[in-house]
């Protein structure tokens, strides 16, 4: 399982004695006591209606030394004669089961393998990996079979760069194994395509500086919001304290949709209705300082790059988050759409030119996505890619790896 993000790990702190705990899923239960013998019934006792019962003989109280006459004693009262009903035996005690020798260990459900994720994210690129894999039906390998496999990398928008370096790779591949079967390509393809994304491969750090603010771009509809409250969750969950700046202050209910996943994260939210996105982004940077927050995430308007001027707002935002604090923003993450194909390259190139990207997020890959445009990525602008969705849910962002990526797409 690949953990979601890694933090520096906090001083040592100093040993203190822990209470003595019994082993984590084991119950013991105390011993029955034996319950105690009973005491043997008395005979009863019968009084003969003849013999008269005499009554204890009460001594009179001495009377006060002011009285003379003195007290006659009291006259003795026979009570009437009493029998009393046989004993009844009481039953027999139940038999005490003994204490159990040994107490079998209650376990704690085993957490979600990550093959579930890998079924997802292969039902997600199942269209594009189905048009590739394909080829491998073949009955040897000739150049048609590379002539197919040129086609369907460049309909699964890999591009022409990142096309041709597989053939070749592949070529040598092929060459070295002597393998004379198509599915045996299909595998050596596999380990061409891993090699490729390799670079991609990258997890987002956190906790070197304090805090670390992170600065979320990309276009309307990509998925930027959605994408910023999944990774918030996922840090909310790992006891990191996170700060959200609503400086998507142009685009309508923007502000209230980050709003919901800060309410459903429990973290602390900075928004100013019709603000100036800089302003908001400048204030939240100064209140995680303030806060103690870990991290604060800064949500910015949708741009596309050909908008120059909407560009040279972007480019604002990040000086004047520099300024509330030195050396931030700390990442700069690009949410892209996955569905776009070959126009997510151009979106990296764009936006890596004007703000200098330090990751991307690339989403909606269970959709009509053609996934071959992270090899395009990684032949043409290799910018690390710390996550991939394929779907609304939380547990539909996960962790990069490109073997597991490559495997998605081909197998």
């Amino acid at each position: 399982m690949f953990s979601f993000f890694k933090k520096a790990p906090p001083p040592p702190a100093p040993a203190a004695e822990a209470p003595a705990l019994l082993p984590e899923g084991w119950v013991t239960k105390p011993a029955s006591k034996p319950a105690p013998a009973p005491e043997p019934a008395a005979p009863p006792t019968v009084v003969p209606e003849s013999s008269p019962v005499v009554a204890p003989t009460v001594a009179p109280a001495a009377a006060p030394a002011a009285l003379s006459t003195p007290v006659p004693a009291a006259v003795p009262v026979a009570p009437p004669a009493v029998v009393l009903p046989p004993a009844v035996p009481l039953p027999a005690p139940a038999p005490v089961p003994a204490p159990p020798t040994a107490v079998a260990p209650i376990t704690a459900p085993a957490p979600a393998p990550r093959q579930s994720w890998m079924e997802r994210l292969r039902a997600g690129l199942r269209r594009t990996g189905g048009s590739i894999a394909s080829v491998f039906s073949a009955t040897k390998i000739d150049e048609q079979l590379y002539e197919e496999l040129e086609e369907a990398l460049l309909l699964a928008d890999a591009g022409v760069k990142a096309t041709q370096f597989l053939l070749d790779d592949l070529k040598r591949r092929v060459k070295e194994a002597r393998t004379t079967d198509p599915q045996a390509v299909r595998g050596l393809l596999i380990d061409a395509l891993a090699e490729l994304l390799s670079p991609l491969e990258k997890g987002l750090e956190v906790g070197r500086f304090t805090p670390t603010v992170m600065m979320v771009v990309g276009v309307n509809g990509a998925g930027k919001t959605t994408s910023i409250g999944k990774l918030t969750r996922h840090l909310a969950d790992a006891d990191q304290r996170v700060l959200l700046a609503a400086a998507d202050t142009f685009r309508a209910a923007a502000r209230e949709q980050l709003g919901v996943w800060a309410d459903r994260a429990q973290v602390e939210i900075i928004s100013q209705e019709g603000g100036d996105p800089a302003a908001v982004s400048f204030d939240a940077v100064n209140a995680g300082r303030a806060r103690g927050a870990d991290v604060v995430i800064a949500d910015t308007a949708g741009r596309l790059p050909t908008q120059l001027h909407l560009m040279e707002e972007l480019k604002k935002i990040k000086r004047v988050i520099t300024k509330a604090q030195d050396g931030a923003p700390h990442e700069v993450l690009l949410v892209v759409d996955g569905n776009t194909g070959q126009n997510a390259l151009n979106q990296v190139k764009a936006f890596d030119e004007a703000l200098g990207l330090t990751g991307l997020i690339v989403t909606k890959l269970d959709g009509t996505a053609k996934g071959g445009v992270l090899a395009a990525i990684a032949r043409e602008r290799p910018v690390p890619v710390y996550f991939v969705g394929v779907g609304e849910k939380l547990e539909d962002l996960e962790t990069f790896s490109a073997r597991e990526f490559a495997r998605a797409l081909l197998e």
